[in-house]
């Protein structure tokens, strides 16, 4: 009996679109894991290492003889800290023994592409990848720094701009909540404010949560007070009514969310700020997640 081919260290996390790709590790960790708000990688076998490139290429090269794949998510935390030659390695071997694969995507601190030039990131784009999940979490430079995130406004917009000029699709995420009771009107306004500058192909949000408690995130914000369901909604009323989008796919449907939100901002912007609304309300009346569908 053949054992899958791919090796991991537990957990693994993507996002949700990526259901049906096949996850495969590059790297094990996340490079900054400094952000308190974050606890996906803060078990000590995840610290952070790139791994072995020819345990990698092997891999690639077991599953092509042995599956058909048609996407690859490259895990973990932050897979385009690599440098450009490993990552063009990986993606010609995907193209070479997974021919079927229509696209490669990989989540992107903005801070990884700082000494990336757009010319690196159409050589990548060209071999395959096609898409970067970019946790930007908020564009407001205080909420950034109270949660240790590393970026600021600028770094996030240039990753962006970036990624953007090289013909890759960009997937922002928003952390509806981050701010807390004191920063979150500050916090959906550059959030928005950021999201007009770059125009991402997708916008989602997700509500910030602490399954393991918040004690780490309270020592760099200890003013911190979380919004309840109400002044979450309220907050993404000021973000949506802030946003100035062409053509960007918005979700809210992670499992964070109370209010789950599909549409094409600006063509559904009315439309999703009457959901809002009516949340806002009329909260009985507007099909709203109970706690326990919340379970991350």
């Amino acid at each position: 009996m053949q054992t899958f081919p791919i090796s991991y260290i537990e957990p693994v996390f993507r996002p949700p679109s990526e259901a049906h790709s096949l996850i495969l590790p590059v790297t094990n960790g996340c490079s900054w894991n400094k952000c308190t708000f974050c606890e996906m990688y803060s078990q000590p076998q995840k610290k952070f290492r790139a791994r072995d490139e020819a345990q990698v290429l092997e891999e690639i090269r077991l599953t092509g003889e042995r599956m058909i794949v048609q996407r690859v998510f490259l895990a973990d935390g932050d897979a385009l800290v690599m440098p450009t030659r490993r990552l063009l390695t990986i993606l010609q071997a995907i193209r070479q023994h997974m021919p079927e694969v229509e696209r490669v995507s990989s989540y992107c601190l903005p801070r990884n592409l700082a000494k990336k030039s757009v010319a690196e990131l159409k050589e990548l784009a060209d071999a395959g990848l096609r898409m970067a999940y970019v946790g930007c979490e908020s564009g407001d430079d205080e909420v950034l720094a109270r949660v240790n995130k590393g970026e600021t406004y600028a770094s996030s917009l240039s990753a962006l701009d970036k990624l953007g000029e090289a013909g890759i699709t960009r997937s922002v995420m928003i952390l509806n909540g981050l701010g807390g009771t004191v920063l979150s009107e500050q916090h959906a306004d550059n959030s928005a404010r950021l999201m007009n500058a770059s125009q991402p192909e997708f916008l989602s949000t997700l509500v910030v949560s602490f399954p393991t408690g918040e004690a780490r995130f309270r020592q760099g914000f200890t003013d911190f007070q979380p919004l309840n369901q109400h002044q979450l909604f309220v907050e993404v009323e000021h973000l949506l009514q802030g946003l100035e989008l062409r053509d960007t796919v918005f979700r809210s449907d992670h499992a964070s969310n109370y209010l789950v939100l599909k549409g094409s901002l600006g063509a559904d912007k009315t439309r999703l700020l009457a959901q809002v609304r009516q949340a806002i309300e009329q909260p009985q009346q507007a099909h709203l997640r109970q706690e326990w569908q919340r379970g991350l």
